[in-house]
């Protein structure tokens, strides 16, 4: 999309606070017991009627899920995303990404869904460093029914095509929308967007990716 685009285009700048729109996450888990959309404990009954209706529409039919499996590599191909894949937790209130001295490495949060099970896997990465592009520097650039491949421990990749690309204003946050599923086996990848703010040395935005299991394989 372009908003992504021009957010990444061109850059070496710190990717500050990565994924900083996810700091309302602690908010948001504060106020529905401790727990991420879409995770152990999904919105119910009228709250997970408008939270589906307000997420982008479903373009491809629910696939059963797969046994949870913890995921090792993600590739994109279309826009040359090829990473490894790491756990990790929350740090002061948002998703911990990998270290700046991993840039290449994409970081899955390990307290919700695994890739190809029931609710929304989250993936988080860099969208550059002080010097260089860094593993989601792309993402932007990905389109509607793109492959997205999740190699999972249990010998399975698990494929999903993407349904959406959007841009989330971190000042308008909304993590119902972008954590939340319905139950169906779906994957968000996230990283930074927009415009950059020397000042603040942060991005405006979040770029979301969201996409749906389609099938698996062995790996």
């Amino acid at each position: 999309m372009a908003e992504g685009a021009e957010g990444t285009e061109g850059r070496g700048r710190t990717w500050a606070a990565a994924v900083v729109g996810l700091v309302l996450l602690a908010a948001w888990l504060l106020g529905h017991g401790g727990h991420l959309p879409g995770a152990t404990a999904p919105p119910t009954g009228g709250n997970l009627a408008a939270a589906a209706a307000d997420r982008p529409p479903q373009v491809y039919a629910p696939h059963l899920p797969l046994p949870a499996a913890v995921p090792t590599r993600i590739d994109v191909p279309s826009v040359g995303i090829h990473a490894k894949l790491v756990p990790r937790g929350l740090k002061d209130g948002a998703v911990d990404p990998p270290p700046y001295s991993t840039p290449d490495v994409a970081g899955w949060y390990r307290d919700g869904p695994a890739p190809g099970a029931s609710g929304a896997a989250l993936v988080v990465g860099h969208v550059d460093t002080e010097t260089q592009p860094a593993v989601f520097y792309a993402l932007s650039t990905i389109i509607r029914g793109a492959l997205v491949s999740v190699t999972r421990d249990d010998g399975t990749v698990a494929e999903f095509a993407v349904e959406a690309v959007e841009i989330e204003q971190k000042s308008h946050f909304d993590a119902t929308r972008v954590y939340g599923s319905a139950g169906r086996p779906e994957l968000r990848l996230i990283t930074c967007g927009g415009a950059f703010d020397e000042t603040t040395q942060a991005y405006s935005a979040n770029v979301v990716v969201y996409a749906a299991l389609t099938g698996s394989h062995k790996a």
